[in-house]
């Protein structure tokens, strides 16, 4: 079955400015069917990890806020804690980290819950009984919530190619049981030739699976949680993700994971796409490259495969920005996210993602 997508450019008038756009957008996707009166709405965001500008701009998370309010739903901005040890790995450095980075009770007008708990801990099992897992595990706060809206940044990702509503939905709402079960496959290898021995990797690594052996580093696969913060952190480029059935596998289990966070929220789940700012790799990073393609707009369905697939198409149909870290497929019409990853095959998330009911790679754009 067809989904429909709707969509709104960055085009703005003295009549009508993009964040009075924004909220037509919601309004328009469907947003008074979500919320209901004395609902507790949680807000899936990603506040950025700091030194990282490409996250969605709090003003606009501010009109989503407002327009879940008109509807006397009773907001509030949320994510889980981290695998890596960045500024978001607890609640008190998640905290600190998104309100430095905008997300301040007054500027967006919404409390800030850290969905699983001070450690990452507080979660729900969910039953889905898939391939991949027979249950999953879902930050409590998510999962007690009556509605969920999702405020995806799309951009490329080093393991799924690109990140989206999927991503968001199911890597960011799980527990850390729940993203290390989902990241259960990557254990990335060391090109000793390359190695430099500068330990910058071991000395970052969260959880000490990392060590200079002979003046190399060398991955304890036991003890490695496959967050892949080691792959960016790596100057000489030493440290690569082994490209065989882990990558396919680490999707399924993604899009496994995004089924059983939404089981509880049937009829009860918006997401929307920020096709801005696409820098080439996750927010999670401390820092943002330059976009690979113009500023596009915002998209917003009910569908979390078809927004995704929507707004991969969005991307690849546009020439890639002068400047960025692209040498390849930089045409219009070419795939951007196999020029930046071409060992990832993005579309295994969403085949699999609707073969398991997920939603519909077929849709309909809407343009208002």
């Amino acid at each position: 079955m067809e989904s429909t997508v709707f969509f709104i450019d960055l085009r703005a008038t003295f009549k009508e400015n993009f964040v009075s756009k924004l909220t037509r957008l919601v309004e328009t996707a469907g947003i008074s069917k979500i919320v209901h009166a004395r609902d507790l709405v949680a807000v899936k965001m990603h506040f950025g990890e700091q030194g990282n500008t490409a996250f969605i701009r709090p003003v606009f998370v501010r009109r989503i806020v407002d327009a879940v309010k008109k509807h006397k739903g009773r907001p509030f901005l949320t994510d889980a804690n981290t695998l890596y040890a960045g500024t978001r790995s607890n609640a008190p450095g998640h905290l600190i980290t998104a309100i430095e980075n905008g997300f301040d009770f007054s500027v967006v007008n919404a409390p800030l819950i850290i969905a699983d708990g001070l450690t990452g801990k507080s979660e729900r099992a969910v039953a889905i009984n898939k391939k991949r897992f027979k249950e999953v595990f879902v930050a409590a706060e998510i999962d007690q919530a009556d509605a969920l809206i999702s405020l995806a940044h799309f951009k490329g990702h080093e393991l799924s190619g690109f990140g989206g509503t999927i991503k968001n939905v199911g890597m960011g709402c799980a527990s850390r049981r729940g993203k290390m079960a989902q990241h259960s496959t990557l254990s990335p290898k060391v090109t000793r030739k390359k190695c430099s021995g500068c330990g910058e990797c071991a000395a970052h690594c969260a959880q000490s699976a990392i060590s200079l052996v002979e003046g190399k580093a060398v991955i304890s696969a036991e003890a490695c949680i496959g967050c892949g913060e080691c792959i960016l952190i790596c100057p000489a480029g030493a440290i690569q993700i082994q490209w065989n059935q882990s990558i396919p596998v680490f999707m399924e289990n993604m899009a496994e994971y995004a089924l059983g966070v939404l089981k509880k929220k049937q009829g009860k789940a918006l997401f929307l796409n920020f096709i801005t700012n696409v820098s080439p790799a996750c927010d999670c990073y401390p820092v943002n490259d330059a976009p690979i393609v113009r500023d596009i707009g915002v998209v917003a369905s009910r569908d979390p495969v078809a927004i995704d697939q929507a707004s991969v198409d969005l991307v690849n149909q546009e020439p890639a920005l002068p400047g960025s870290c692209l040498s390849t497929h930089t045409g219009a019409g070419e795939d951007k996210f196999k020029g930046i990853y071409p060992n990832v095959d993005w579309e295994i998330q969403l085949d699999y993602g609707e073969k398991i009911g997920l939603g519909s790679r077929r849709y309909r754009l809407k343009q208002i």
